[in-house]
């Protein structure tokens, strides 16, 4: 009895507990996402993953160290699409998919509507402000699908900013998406400004046009030497050897180099793009925005983001074994540590959330590798040209059959195959055999293919996310390993092999873990996991997935 008192008892304890905490009010607000004033999206230029690993010893603490330090390391980021160029890049980090859904099938395609050539990010409706050049007109109308921007955008009833920044356009323009406030690229030549489109403005506004009044770029037009002794930069090759193209003027591609005295031989203020000092000036306007755009000055969340595109120009001239690679991205540690201390002191720490990855990686220079008996070679797409379209013309009677190879693909002219009853199906398994045989080429996919199968895994997979149904081609070809459409010196990229797929993915800040993964990720992945962390509706063509390890 006296049990049953108690537990009666109890119960109507229990029962005013809970009635009591029910009826308090909230001492705070609460929330369902996080929301950081301001976040800013990174895209280091064909940066490798193991740029991180290689010149690790040699950053300082305020840069790259303090992401992985303070941040999220994603150690097994892919692309898992090709090309691995940089305007598909840029539109698939952003957009959280891959070209097969955003359309950006390259940097330029051939439009087989128009039957010409076209610009990633090319548009002849609108015009450059800021600069007389017709070849300025630029957005990003190519791009089909929102990227994360655009839905903060929206979420935000267009009062959270949307800024993108680059030496590059398309590297600004992609990212920014198609409501931005605002993108602007480096205009170099004879020029040397900061430019935009009557895309997003008819004037530079008053910090843009400040900024490029202030003479910035002009000072950059100095001597680029080591930024330490170069006798201790051991995690590079040799200065002067045989796989570097270096700058018109200069007889070796060594160190040390007179930007000023070789400015006018290198295409102007273009030589500031292919120095380390051109991530330094985007680095300084990526920190004159955020006060000009009065960027994270409120609760309502902005969107910045910076692309560095120096690496690219460098790694391409210099090549990725270069001591001109190495000193690039030593500076580079210095301009993030700037850049996140301005963060700290402009916004505040723990009030911005940053991320960090690639548009793509790059390949070791083939005529190195040959020297270390590593198979690779170099490829002239002109020879196969030729080669093809003799063949199809002996093989099937008819002239014209195809309309343009281009990009690692065959167009067929479709009015010339209805004209003489060809099949399309058999014209694609014809060609494909024939240019399976060539010594240069791995594997080779015909447009059924790639639209009637379902490829889980290897190069096929990842072809197949990058074709688009309707600007894509009708076979598509794949070079060897370490084989390369380019000159012998310096590095590219394009390919879906690991020098090319493997890319940093850091994350650091508001609503961000510590720590590190070796689970596969890919960069589809980096929109809808920063729109979960907003709490906005993820891009409108995303296919990639939320990386909950990486959010509190």
């Amino acid at each position: 009895m006296i049990k049953k008192v108690f537990l009666i008892f109890g119960l109507v304890l229990f029962s005013i507990e809970c009635t009591s905490q029910q009826s308090q009010p909230s001492s705070g607000k609460e929330t369902i996402n996080v929301s950081p004033k301001l976040v800013v999206g990174m895209v280091v230029d064909q940066m490798r993953y193991d740029y991180l690993t290689r010149f690790y010893d040699r950053f300082g603490e305020g840069g790259f160290k303090r992401m992985l330090r303070e941040g999220f390391n994603c150690k097994n980021n892919h692309f898992n699409y090709v090309p691995t160029y940089t305007g598909p890049g840029h539109a698939s980090v952003f957009t959280g998919t891959t070209p097969q859904n955003h359309g950006i099938i390259s940097n330029y395609w051939y439009d087989k509507f128009s039957k010409k050539g076209v610009y990633c990010a090319s548009d002849p409706s609108v015009r450059a402000v800021g600069s007389d050049s017709e070849l300025e007109r630029m957005s990003p109308h190519r791009m089909k699908t929102t990227t994360v921007a655009d839905q903060n955008r929206l979420h935000t009833q267009l009062k959270g900013k949307s800024i993108g920044i680059a030496i590059k356009d398309r590297g600004a323009i992609l990212p920014a998406g198609h409501s931005a406030n605002g993108a602007y690229w480096f205009r170099g030549k004879d020029e040397g400004k900061w430019i935009t489109s009557t895309y997003y403005r008819n004037d530079l506004p008053n910090w843009v046009q400040q900024f490029n009044d202030s003479d910035k770029a002009e000072s950059y037009l100095k001597v680029w030497n080591t930024l330490y002794d170069i006798n201790s930069y051991i995690e590079s090759g040799s200065d002067q050897n045989n796989f570097e193209k270096g700058f018109t003027g200069k007889e070796t591609a060594t160190f040390p180099y007179d930007l000023g005295a070789l400015k006018d031989q290198n295409e102007g203020y273009d030589i500031i793009k292919g120095s380390a000092y051109g991530n330094s000036l985007t680095a300084d306007f990526a920190i004159a925005a955020i006060d000009g755009e009065a960027l994270g000055k409120d609760d309502i969340t902005d969107f910045l983001t910076v692309s560095f595109s120096s690496t690219d120009y460098v790694g391409h001239n210099f090549g990725v074994n270069s001591k001109e690679i190495q000193d690039t991205y030593l500076r580079l540690d210095k301009d993030l540590e700037r850049l996140f201390n301005a963060l700290d002191s402009k916004i505040g720490k723990g009030n911005y959330t940053v991320f960090l990855t690639a548009d793509h990686g790059a390949v070791h220079v083939p005529s190195y590798l040959q020297t270390v008996k590593i198979p690779s070679g170099y490829f002239k797409k002109d020879t196969l040209s030729t080669k093809v379209m003799a063949f199809v013309k002996e093989r099937f009677k008819v002239d014209g059959l195809i309309e343009k190879i281009d990009n690692d693909q065959v167009f067929f002219a479709y009015d010339v195959l209805v004209k003489n009853n060809v099949s399309a199906q058999d014209l694609q398994k014809t060609i494909a055999h024939y240019i399976l045989q060539y010594d240069q080429i791995d594997k080779v996919f015909t447009r059924e293919q790639l639209l009637t199968g379902t490829y889980t895994e290897g190069i096929a997979a990842l072809v197949q996310k990058g074709f688009n149904q309707k600007r894509s081609g009708d076979v598509v070809f794949v070079l060897n390993p370490a084989t390369i459409l380019y000159s012998r010196t310096g590095s590219t990229h394009g390919s879906g092999l690991n020098y090319d797929t493997h890319a940093p993915l850091l994350f650091m800040g508001k609503g961000i873990k510590q720590g590190s993964t070796t689970e596969k990720t890919t960069i589809p992945d980096i929109a809808p996991t920063i729109s979960a962390l907003l709490g906005i509706t993820f891009p409108n063509g995303a296919t990639g997935d939320v990386l909950p390890f990486v959010l509190k």
